[in-house]
């Protein structure tokens, strides 16, 4: 059966985490909860062979990408940006192609910055994104809000954390059902 174009497939998900920077932590009010979701996502990710990649934006003055998150990620390409939108550093589409992946999850920072113009510029770069809501913040609320209104009407599955990591087990009573349950929970 072929499913709906919104659900997320594994074999054809890629994980990119914008700017989930160190420096990020002292300014975001909902740093701990967004981390969360997207530590879950990167912990899913490794188990159902779905590859990650992360960017940085301008290393030097916000720091390197929060090592918690860090840790989670089996072998993490890491892609260095001044842009805010990684599509617009070259090795970041070079890295994206390289998988061969036609659905984006994205997660990360900011949402009304390098999250939307990343997305923005993936979405007209021909691929399907797919953002978790509840895995990128803004250091205000109403300018996340108003960046996630603007992705659905530009074409993006707007979702969450726990959606996609469902969409991509995609069927109970299996291994690796049993495997992201603990995840999820």
């Amino acid at each position: 059966m072929r499913r709906h174009a919104y659900a997320a497939a594994r074999e054809d998900s890629l994980l990119p985490i914008i700017d989930l920077q160190q420096a990020m932590r002292k300014v975001m009010a909902s740093w701990e909860q967004t981390v969360a979701k997207v530590r879950q996502l990167t912990q899913a990710a490794n188990t159902l062979g779905v590859p990650v990649l992360v960017t940085e934006q301008y290393k030097t003055g916000l720091g390197a990408t929060d090592p918690e998150v860090l840790r989670e990620i089996n072998s993490p390409v890491v892609v260095q940006k001044e842009h805010f939108s990684a599509c617009l550093e070259p090795a970041f589409l070079s890295a994206v192609h390289s998988f061969q992946r036609n659905q984006i999850v994205v997660a990360g920072m900011e949402t009304h910055v390098c999250v939307l113009q990343t997305c923005l510029d993936l979405i007209a770069s021909g691929f399907q994104v797919h953002l978790a809501a509840d895995a990128v913040a803004s250091r205000v609320n109403q300018n996340r809000d108003i960046a996630i209104d603007l992705l659905r009407q530009a074409g993006a599955v707007v979702s969450s954390a726990e959606i996609v990591i469902f969409q991509w087990a995609c069927r109970a009573n299996t291994v690796d059902f049993r495997r992201i349950l603990p995840i999820v929970k």
